[in-house]
């Protein structure tokens, strides 16, 4: 049992960066980025190739940075003359372009098939004593995500997000590049996104693209709607939340005696059914974007 409350303890955390990163972007910026997890996977895949190819720890984190970067400056460019709505819809479809490409291309990603024997981050360590320093190394990551992120938010260049995403016209008259800001907003999500993914291939020691699927944005968009949108508590509250009743779910299938297929089912359930009562009885989620205190100096 403790066991199980660690790994949940570790995917939450994972989640976790991921709500912070997307938060940044949604909440705080007004960017509709619905293509969030082919930051996750750059981390993901860089691990997996560096170790397929025997590339060294090094050139996967450089691979990770290098790729983030790349995708992260795209879709910002890209949506540079695009309304928000459509600038969605191309990063969806940039998203899942990339996780087509990660499929077919079987000589250099494995395909379908995926990468596997992936090392742990600690692999001279018990498999027990594993699990306990990787749930210290994700929770040190979020605890840096969150002060980086707070620190992001707090002073002019937060403030240049919150008025971009409230009047782009005023920000630009008040000088600000929107075009810049957007391109920095979505490389620094980027970056804590693909270091979530390098910490979630040394974990599960698997790389293939059904983890980086578009359902597995939605979720993220999720934590951060239940959560609270530009809130950087609600987006960690939505995460914990939503993984927990995902790791109860199975708990309750076995209770009810349902089938073991009904569990995407349930989770996917769950979700939809979260994101519909708070748009409609409580958009501003559990915890709610706290409006002025922003520190200019």
């Amino acid at each position: 049992m403790s066991e199980f409350i660690v790994h949940v303890l570790i995917i939450s955390s994972i989640y976790g960066v991921l709500a912070l990163s997307l938060n940044l972007q949604a909440g705080f910026a007004g960017l509709m980025n619905f293509g969030q997890v082919a930051f996750f996977g750059c981390g993901t895949y860089a691990v997996a190739l560096a170790v397929k190819y025997d590339l060294g720890l090094i050139a996967g984190f450089g691979i990770a940075i290098g790729s983030a970067i790349a995708i992260a400056y795209a879709f910002a460019s890209i949506g540079k003359n695009l309304q928000a709505d459509y600038w969605g819809i191309v990063t969806l479809a940039l998203a899942e372009t990339i996780r087509i490409v990660l499929t077919n291309e079987e000589w250099l990603t494995g395909g379908a098939q995926g990468i596997s024997g992936i090392p742990s981050l600690y692999p001279h360590a018990d498999q027990s004593v594993q699990q306990i320093l990787v749930a210290v190394t994700c929770l040190a990551l979020l605890f840096i995500s969150y002060l980086s992120f707070r620190w992001f938010t707090t002073g002019r260049y937060g403030l240049g997000l919150k008025i971009m995403r409230e009047e782009p016209q005023l920000a630009q008259s008040l000088g600000y590049n929107t075009l810049r800001l957007k391109r920095q907003c979505m490389v620094i999500s980027a970056l804590f996104a693909a270091a979530a993914g390098i910490i979630y291939a040394k974990y599960t020691s698997f790389v293939s693209p059904d983890q980086l699927l578009s359902a597995d944005t939605f979720i993220i968009w999720a934590m951060v709607i239940i959560g609270g949108q530009g809130n950087h508590l609600g987006a960690l509250v939505g995460a914990f939340l939503l993984q927990l009743l995902f790791a109860l779910i199975p708990f309750v299938k076995d209770a009810l005696g349902l089938p073991t297929e009904f569990v995407a089912a349930i989770r996917l359930a769950v979700t939809g059914i979260g994101l519909i009562c708070f748009i409609l009885w409580k958009k501003s989620g559990i915890v709610p974007e706290k409006v002025g205190g922003a520190r200019l100096a």
